[in-house]
């Protein structure tokens, strides 16, 4: 069965997925600007019932189900572009569809059981039903194998039973995929994970919300820390290939290459935004667009929006449900971690340009100031990325016996080409041993370069060239500045007891006359 049989008829969309997103956005671009308001609905907690309704009226979550249970077909180009439709109007919007895709669906159609996955994709395009995944506990955030949620064998069932936090949809979706570890005698626990269907409209497998949390931004999403105490059937646990803690990895690493989706419509809106302002804002008889700075900002921004476009022609051919991410963590890793910081800089010169007027909840700049913040922060703080990420690339230096960065890099699929640009730069003995902080700096370079291959790789494709040639140079100019922090042998410490001899009130000499 299609998906074009569970769609209104006024809407004249078939599977034809040009047509399909075009109705997409054209009810988004209804429900936010002609019949709601997003500058007044961003001021709100959740989402009004009638503008979710009339969104999910078009079931764009179809994107992320297999044909044969009546989706899309789980296309990742499709699942990616439906992600920048929405981004464009509401990054929460966004996220909320990719934490339903990437962080639900994804994994019960790659590790569910047959006997389930039918019944539940089903309820998710005619119920319009949400899911959600539940992973970071109180204690245990970017530690998350050391998590404390549990769970034990009886019989037909699973006990789960633990603490989980920061889900998004807290008090929204209808089944969480759980993260635990079996309880073993007294309070240890395996160090392996599994994961767990919880479908809340079932007695017992009900979440208790203990709080919902005052977040800052993304407002349309619900946050708060709940109570696990539940009996799963045994036929609701996924299935991993091999061990729990690959599957683990190959869902995040999917989840994080697919970041790109929600980034796309959202610099695409960045840019926009800013060409709008700075073409029609007047400052000393002449337009914003025509003063410098205003230009480099504006050069910047679409360097970014070329850069995540290269990302997500990346992602839609690496991430398919049948590849295992859980051995691409470099790419995963430097995508998440560069697009996030690329989304945070856009948002920032946008609210540079707007001026005081952009520094408001109900204006665009401001909005999307706070809520591009978090994307920095979850899934993967940026800091631990760019450090796993050099920590992956001097394991494998170590297995070639190569020490030259260059050396390595030119050899490296995935900056082969970006390196010969660093080529003088780059040619050095990296040390292997380098301090945390040295090994973050240079994560951030390499997520630039890797950044850059990708797009010299869309440019060979016949994206345009002068906007693939503005983003390599702006790409570039980053990665050598960051290489010169890297290459600064200064080491800063922490100065303990810092009050004491510091205050600056008794250093002030009186006037002298």
């Amino acid at each position: 069965m299609s998906i074009a049989s569970y769609l209104s008829e006024e809407t004249e969309t078939s599977v034809n997925f040009e047509r399909f997103r075009t109705s997409f956005r054209d009810k988004l671009k209804q429900v936010f600007n002609v019949r709601g308001d997003i500058d007044k609905l961003s001021l709100q907690r959740g989402l009004p019932p009638y503008i979710l309704r009339e969104i999910q009226s078009q079931v764009p979550l179809s994107v992320f189900i297999p044909e044969e249970y009546g989706g899309r077909g789980g296309h990742i180009h499709e699942c990616q572009s439906i992600l920048a439709t929405a981004s464009y109007e509401s990054l929460a919007l966004s996220l909320t569809i990719g934490i339903n895709g990437a962080l639900f669906l994804q994994p019960l159609t790659k590790y569910g059981h047959d006997a389930v996955k039918g019944p539940i994709f089903n309820r998710f395009i005619e119920s319009k039903n949400m899911g959600g995944l539940m992973l970071t506990e109180p204690s245990h955030g970017t530690d998350a194998l050391s998590m404390r949620t549990a769970f034990t064998e009886h019989g037909d069932h699973y006990h789960v039973e633990g603490l989980k936090h920061w889900a998004g949809l807290t008090g929204w979706a209808d089944f969480w995929l759980i993260a635990a570890r079996k309880q073993r005698k007294g309070d240890q626990l395996g160090r392996d994970v599994g994961f767990f269907v919880a479908d809340m409209n079932q007695s017992g497998q009900a979440i208790e919300v203990e709080e919902l949390y005052e977040n800052l931004g993304l407002y349309m999403i619900p946050y708060g820390r709940n109570r696990i105490d539940i009996d799963v059937p045994k036929v609701q646990r996924l299935q991993p290939e091999s061990t729990g803690i690959k599957m683990m990895l190959d869902i995040l690493h999917r989840s994080r290459i697919e970041f790109p989706g929600m980034g796309m419509g959202f610099l695409k809106r960045m840019l926009d935004e800013a060409l709008a302002h700075c073409r029609e804002r007047f400052v000393g008889g002449k337009s914003l667009m025509e003063y410098d700075q205003v230009k480099k900002r504006v050069s910047r921004l679409q360097a970014w929006y070329t850069a995540c476009s290269a990302m997500c022609t990346y992602t839609s051919e690496m991430a398919q449900i049948d590849k295992n991410m859980a051995v691409h963590s470099v790419s995963a890793n430097a995508i998440k971690s560069v697009v996030t910081d690329l989304m945070q800089d856009a948002s920032q010169s946008l609210l540079q340009l707007t001026g005081a007027k952009g520094y408001r909840l109900d204006h665009i700049a401001g909005r999307s100031t706070v809520d591009s913040r978090p994307f920095q922060i979850f899934e993967g703080s940026n800091d631990i990325l760019y450090q796993q990420i050099s920590e992956a690339v001097l394991k494998k230096m170590r297995r070639m016996k190569e020490n030259n960065l260059y050396q390595y890099l030119k050899e490296y699929k995935l900056t082969a080409r970006a390196a010969d640009r660093f080529k003088d730069s780059l040619n050095f003995e990296v040390d292997l041993q380098m301090p945390q902080r040295k090994l973050v700096e240079l994560g951030r370079m390499l997520g630039r370069i890797i950044t850059m291959e990708l797009t010299i790789e869309m440019g060979d494709r016949g994206f345009r060239s002068d906007l693939v040639s503005n983003c390599l140079s702006v790409l570039q100019q980053d990665a050598e500045s960051i290489l010169s922090s890297y290459r600064n042998g200064c080491m800063t410490s922490v100065v303990d007891h810092y009050a004491e001899g510091s205050a600056w009130l008794d250093f002030v000499q009186p006037e002298r006359t």
